[in-house]
């Protein structure tokens, strides 16, 4: 066991963040997205229940685009064909559905624009200040738009997203592999790396992976939830833990 004054940091050599719910609250702009997406669809089918915000976090919250479309018409017993990319937006298809919903987040992104988490911007650039290394791993496909959307495109290097997970064969979370990939090119084992998470699926991910650390960021889906799928420390805001990560690592 650490002594009690010791950072459950010290060994960490790398973050690796989560990017919707972690460092920008688009959480709440995939919500309203997938909302508009599906409250319609089924009603216009009157399929029962109907949408909720409460599927977004059962079927859709932390997975991959497509997965959260298969996800949540597979919890009504609903079978489309799967489609392909090149499907249009709003196509009865898997893909086409997904495609709608990707039209609706960024009419939302570029009306309202995304301001990051101050308290996670605090612990970001206190990792940095370290010399820890960071990372973005999430399963958006527009990652890289929204991190410039909230300036903070500048930070990272290395940002798997769902494009890159994509090109590279991964499957998304709660597999542990995009993760992996990060700590990868990052040049270091899971072990060494911290990861920040705010899904279940993505603290599973984590937690299957082997990774070091891995904290979980309750913006709502519960505290104890998030240590049941395997975070090692929650809190409800990263500027908890800027005095944890502000020492260098000491590993070697």
């Amino acid at each position: 066991m650490p002594a009690d004054d010791a950072s459950p940091f010290d060994p960490i050599k790398a973050v690796l963040f989560d990017l919707d719910g972690v460092l920008t609250p688009t959480v709440d702009i995939h919500v309203v997205a997938w909302s508009r997406l599906f409250a319609p669809y089924l009603a216009e089918r009157g399929i029962a229940p109907a949408y909720s915000d409460d599927d977004y976090y059962t079927y859709i919250d932390g997975r991959p685009r497509v997965d959260g479309v298969r996800a949540l018409l597979a919890s009504r017993d609903i079978v489309v064909p799967e489609g392909t990319p090149d499907d249009a937006p709003g196509s009865n298809t898997v893909w086409g559905l997904g495609l709608r919903k990707n039209d609706e987040f960024f009419k939302t992104l570029e009306a309202d624009g995304v301001i990051a988490y101050p308290g996670s911007v605090d612990f970001l650039d206190a990792s940095i200040r370290s010399g820890r290394q960071v990372a973005v791993v999430s399963s958006s496909r527009n990652a890289v738009s929204v991190l410039a959307a909230a300036a903070l495109d500048d930070r990272f290097t290395i940002v798997v997203d769902g494009l890159v997970a994509t090109d590279a064969g991964l499957p998304g979370k709660p597999a542990p592999d995009t993760f992996v990939y990060a700590a990868e090119l990052l040049g270091l084992t899971p072990a060494e790396c911290a990861v920040i998470e705010d899904a279940h699926s993505g603290v599973q991910a984590a937690r299957e992976g082997a990774f070091g650390l891995v904290v979980g960021v309750d913006r709502g889906v519960g505290a104890d939830g998030l240590l049941a799928s395997g975070a090692d420390i929650v809190v409800s805001d990263l500027a908890e833990l800027v005095d944890d990560v502000v020492t260098p690592c000491r590993s070697s």
